[in-house]
């Protein structure tokens, strides 16, 4: 088992640091199973929006480009994985939680779980929704996306964007990877890129370039960047 821990500034956040970290911690990993948690008390608590506020034009493309890798390298990723969501899952954090294989959450109803660019007056990057929209049930994805509500780790079980809570998440984590890497490696990566496919499935090149350029003009936009002002002086 190999674990990737996330630690940064921000509870965590997922900069171009933390996300050039995940890419090559799961790079360096070579399909062995992976436990992804974070340090302290956050999984991770979303984005860094110091780095965000800050971006412009194409600065911000190339770190949706980043955002996107990562998250389709982990959703992708050919061996087993498992999410120990120990503490906050925010945005970001929680998308990760999502492209894992299976998902458990520390049972302490303090954790906030979920999906909040809506109510922030972001777009979600394409081929990250697509993951988003294979992952979370059909009937959950107006609550968990259009409500872009933060869930209780309880409620986010019941959305289907965890898969188990337990009080001793490590132990009850480690044994459902333990169980995931007990079938034949090769059997594994091969079924699951049969169910998920590749990159160009989640979404092709020909969609992908112009939506990711779209998206740049809304996640700069002057409401947005007052918006995210807002939350760091906070």
């Amino acid at each position: 088992m190999r674990e990737i821990r996330m630690d940064g500034p921000g509870k965590n956040s997922l900069g171009t640091a933390m996300l050039t970290f995940l890419l090559a911690e799961l790079t360096a990993a070579a399909g062995e199973p992976v436990l992804l948690t974070g340090a302290g008390d956050a999984f991770s608590a979303g984005l860094n929006l110091h780095e965000i506020h800050a971006l412009e034009g194409d600065g911000m493309l190339a770190f949706l480009r980043l955002l996107e890798r990562a998250v389709a390298a982990l959703y992708l990723y050919p061996g087993p994985t498992v999410a120990l969501v120990n503490g906050h899952a925010i945005a970001g954090g929680c998308v990760l939680t999502l492209a894992c294989d299976h998902r458990v959450a520390a049972s302490n109803p303090k954790i906030k779980i979920g999906l909040n660019e809506v109510a922030l007056g972001m777009r979600f990057p394409p081929r990250l929704l697509a993951m988003i929209k294979h992952r979370v049930p059909t009937h959950f994805h107006t609550a968990v996306l259009l409500g872009a509500c933060l869930f209780d780790p309880a409620s986010a079980l019941r959305m289907g964007i965890v898969d188990e809570v337990a009080d001793d998440a490590r132990s009850v984590a480690e044994a459902r990877l333990a169980a995931l890497a007990s079938n034949p490696g090769d059997a594994y990566a091969l079924t699951k890129a049969d169910l998920r496919g590749t990159e160009q499935d989640l979404c092709p090149d020909a969609v992908f370039e112009p939506t990711l350029r779209a998206i740049v003009p809304v996640w700069t936009t002057p409401v947005i960047k007052q918006k995210l002002a807002a939350m760091l002086r906070r």
